[in-house]
């Protein structure tokens, strides 16, 4: 003998049916964390940030090495 059993739910239906925890407010406020972390790194790496970075005086000259280096 053989039974099928098709059940029409949402998984949080699911979650809520069989006892599971609910961990969508959790993972909802790790993921807001993440984005500000990544948004904040993304700042750091703006194209401006950069060249004020690579520019500042004492930081060209691997700039200098590089040119030196095409001439050859």
């Amino acid at each position: 003998m053989k039974i099928t059993v098709d059940i029409d739910c949402t998984p949080a239906e699911a979650r809520a049916f069989m006892g599971l925890p609910d961990f969508e407010p959790m993972q909802k406020r790790a993921m807001e964390e993440i984005e500000k972390r990544m948004m904040d790194s993304l700042e750091r790496y703006s194209p401006e940030a950069l060249l004020k970075m690579w520019m500042t005086p004492g930081s060209t000259d691997w700039l200098g090495d590089l040119m030196r280096q095409g001439r050859k």
